[in-house]
């Protein structure tokens, strides 16, 4: 009975003690657990996915390739998952992953078996039974993004053993997140044929999705092409220089993707200028393009900017490049992540300049296609600095707004369609078109001005006359300025028979040679009437049926009015600007302009000229004047500077901002001081 109670003691000790050790069991049952070997069947007839759990375990030692090493105290992750979700979060560097397999059946009746590895952030070794069948890369990754593509490895014969990954990445930089590394797809297992048939398929599938990607890269290049050739051919145009440049960047950028061109990741070219250095240029080209595009480098601080920012973009974005080539990175994590954090700094900054670019466009008149450049490139650099700064050290906020922010909107027939490519498409276009625009408006304006330049000089004498007539009793003086080498303004002075001087001054609709032709034509009439009645209604009212059928749907305005030696003056107008008087614009009674209609007719309007006043002719091209916010120089203006000169009231109108041919005429009674 004492040995039973004394056996019965022991028996109650060692439950007390164990059970403790099975609730303890029991709560790191997820760390550490008996490895149970993955059954195969049904090979043959197929792909097996080696799913499940594996025997997991950070770190290096090459005995772990050893089939009949012990990891039953390792843990058991889901291959099919980044390590960084299971334990291991912004974990990098090297890891094993071990199965034990069981092929059912004869080894005599399967065929040889082949391993399909899906792609995988990072590098990593092949071991079947302790024995090397493959490998994607050397000791440590030497990928830049960790990224290795979809492998195919031969097992041979069925047999039980040990499958196991020898992992390597390399230390996590700026913009890796905490839980993207390691495997993240299952292996699969089957006889030749039925993988290369898997890979394939898996392939094709990769590439549909990048679908869009590749059209881009067809069109970029097309683009680029064409953009180059035409440079080529002149020079000068720097706009088209830029444009290839961007369209050339832009397409090596989306070609650096592991699916559409997996042997640039192995490219030395590629490991030494992947990334930042292909993103840098594509920056650094849309800067210039804005700058040239959207007209904003007159100022001359921009060009000097963009230059001083280029230089800092770009020597980061490559000494960042050069970071990830340094040797023994794993041994030196924390320098290397310090410098990617330096450089990082050092190109991401100033990606916010074209924002600054684009602000500066919108304070200026803009067409609508340079108007549709600026509003696209600020979508699409505000989505990408917004994206990028939510990249930026994604493992320590955790924060998944980049992953939403890339991830495909929608899918059509297999094709991912993200915001990113959407924007970039818009972008492109938006450039070419403005481009094309440009390039347009610059050959036309090139004819126009060699056009203007070869019948310049023959028709400016009739524009305006060699020297203001002189009338005995009146000060006179007058201010031609042209938009262009010709224009549609005229006026002309002229003694009258009374002893006292007429004048005259219009505005024919449009610009360049066809308006001087105008002109020309309506000053032999001037001059013709002008022997044959002094009367201001008879004169307009005879260039009118002059005009009639030869204005080409435009119209022309004209003012005439008759001084006479006492200072009574006569006036009568077909549609154009009143004059001013005293600060004031005269109340005329007015008529259609020239060309519009047989039965027009002009009323005359008569006032007296003091000797202490002075009279102001002018045409809309002072009063339309625009300043570079768009804001007209306006009838108020004018009014206030009515009594100044000729010479000042021009130029107050050209340095407001001159959009129009400006010319100006002052009439005074002699015995009053004109100013100079």
């Amino acid at each position: 009975m004492l040995l039973c109670a004394r056996s019965l003691r022991r028996i109650f000790t060692c439950a007390l003690l164990f059970c403790p050790s099975l609730f303890y069991a029991q709560a790191t049952a997820g760390t550490a657990r008996t490895p149970t070997p993955l059954v195969v069947d049904g090979l043959g007839k197929g792909t097996i996915p080696l799913n499940g759990s594996w025997q997991f375990h950070t770190g290096d030692n090459p005995a772990w390739a050893d089939p009949n090493f012990d990891d039953s105290n390792w843990e058991q992750i889901d291959i099919s998952r980044p390590w960084g979700d299971q334990g291991h979060w912004a974990y990098a560097g090297r890891g094993w992953y071990r199965r034990y397999i069981h092929f059912n059946g004869a080894p005599g009746d399967i065929p040889e078996l082949a391993l399909f590895v899906p792609s995988a952030v990072c590098s990593y070794d092949v071991y079947w039974n302790g024995r090397l069948i493959g490998r994607t890369g050397r000791m440590p990754a030497p990928t830049m993004l960790n990224q290795s593509t979809a492998q195919i490895f031969p097992l041979g014969r069925p047999e039980r053993g040990v499958l196991a990954f020898r992992v390597s990445t390399t230390p996590l930089d700026s913009t890796t997140a905490g839980d993207g590394l390691g495997s993240i797809a299952t292996p699969r297992v089957g006889n030749f044929e039925s993988i290369d048939n898997l890979a394939a398929h898996e392939h094709a599938t990769a590439l549909r999705e990048k679908f869009l990607e590749v059209v881009q890269i067809l069109i970029y290049g097309q683009l680029f092409l064409l953009g180059a050739l035409v440079w080529l051919r002149n020079r000068n145009q720097k706009l088209l220089f830029w444009m290839s440049a961007f369209l050339l960047a832009d397409a090596l950028w989306i070609s650096l993707d592991p699916v559409l061109f997996p042997w640039l990741l192995s490219s030395p070219v590629a490991c030494a200028f992947y990334g930042p250095t292909f993103h840098s240029f594509e920056d650094i080209a849309l800067w210039y393009l804005l700058l040239y595009l959207l007209d904003l480098d007159r100022y001359s601080a921009l060009p000097c900017w963009t230059r001083t920012l280029a230089c800092i973009t770009l020597f980061s974005a490559v000494f960042d490049d050069f970071v990830f080539l340094m040797p023994a990175r794993d041994a030196h994590a924390l320098t290397f992540e310090i410098l990617d954090a330096v450089a990082t700094v050092g190109f991401s900054l100033p990606e916010i300049f074209p924002l600054i670019l684009i602000a500066l466009a919108f304070r200026k008149r803009m067409d609508p296609a340079r108007r549709f450049v600026a509003v696209t490139a600020f979508l699409s650099d505000m989505y990408f600095v917004v994206a990028h700064t939510a990249e930026q050290g994604e493992r320590f906020t955790r924060w998944t707004l980049y992953n939403t922010m890339t991830s495909p909107l929608f899918t059509v027939h297999g094709v991912d369609i993200s915001m990113p490519s959407i924007l970039s498409l818009l972008l492109v276009c938006a450039i070419v078109y403005a481009v094309y625009r440009y390039m347009v408006e610059q050959g036309q304006r090139q004819t126009a001005l060699e056009r203007e330049y070869q019948n310049a000089r023959a028709v400016q004498q009739v524009l305006i006359p060699d020297a203001i007539l002189q009338v005995p009793g009146f000060t006179i003086n007058g201010l031609y300025k042209p938009a262009g080498e010709v224009g549609g303004d005229f006026f002309q002075i002229l003694a009258a028979r009374n002893g006292g001087v007429l004048a005259i001054i219009g505005d024919v609709s449009g610009k360049g040679m066809p308006a001087a032709m105008t002109v020309a034509l309506l000053v032999g009439t001037i001059r013709t009437l002008a022997h044959f009645t002094q009367s201001p209604a008879a004169i307009l009212s005879a260039m009118n049926h002059r005009m009639l059928g030869r204005s080409q749907g435009g119209f022309t305005t004209c003012l005439v009015l008759r001084a006479d030696p006492d200072g009574t003056v006569t006036a009568a107008n077909a549609g154009h600007l009143a004059p001013y008087l005293a600060g004031k614009e005269l109340p005329l009674e007015n008529g259609l302009p020239l060309g519009l209609s047989a039965e027009s007719t002009y009323p005359e309007s008569t006032f007296q000229l003091s000797p202490e006043a002075q009279l102001t002719l002018l045409t809309d091209g002072v009063v339309e004047a625009r300043d570079k916010d768009g804001a007209l120089f306006g009838f108020e203006r004018m009014a206030a500077i009515s009594r100044e000169s000729a010479e000042k009231v021009a130029q107050a109108a050209q340095a407001f901002g001159q959009d129009d041919d400006i010319t100006v005429l002052t009439l005074c009674m002699a015995s009053v001081p004109v100013p100079a």
